[in-house]
């Protein structure tokens, strides 16, 4: 399968600690903490069906995933001591699979945002098909 530029055309949805996004296999999530921030500050705890996330002992986000995710495959990485991405394997990689809120009943996107959303992973998987398809 070709390597889909899953910055091209994203469609963040905006938070108070920052922004997720998705494509077809995965939920992106940028969460900006404090310049310094050290590693050994952050604690990401990745379950199949629940996200913790605590940076200096602040609560960023905990709570049950919309959907399934591979916790094995997920990670985490710091940027510049100052942006914590977090990358989500969804467990169904599916262009039917599109997230509607990260959390189950917070961080949604709204109608016309998960519209957005929904026209970019279809996007995505006939990109993917004309590519495998030659």
């Amino acid at each position: 399968m070709s390597h889909f530029d899953e910055k091209s055309g994203i469609v963040p949805c905006e938070t108070e600690w920052g922004m997720w996004y998705q494509t077809i296999e995965e939920v992106m999530v940028e969460i900006n903490v404090e310049p310094g921030t050290k590693p050994k500050e952050i604690t990401v705890i990745f379950k199949p069906n629940h996200l913790t996330c605590v940076v200096r002992g602040n609560n960023i986000i905990k709570g049950d995933l919309f959907a399934t995710v591979h916790a094995d495959e997920c990670l985490w990485d710091l940027e510049d001591r100052k942006l914590l991405r977090l990358t989500l394997t969804k467990g169904n990689p599916t262009a039917e699979n599109c997230w509607q809120s990260l959390l189950k009943e917070q961080y949604a996107a709204d109608p016309m945002k998960f519209d957005q959303m929904e026209k970019k992973l279809t996007l995505e998987r006939f990109q993917n098909e004309f590519v495998d398809a030659f």
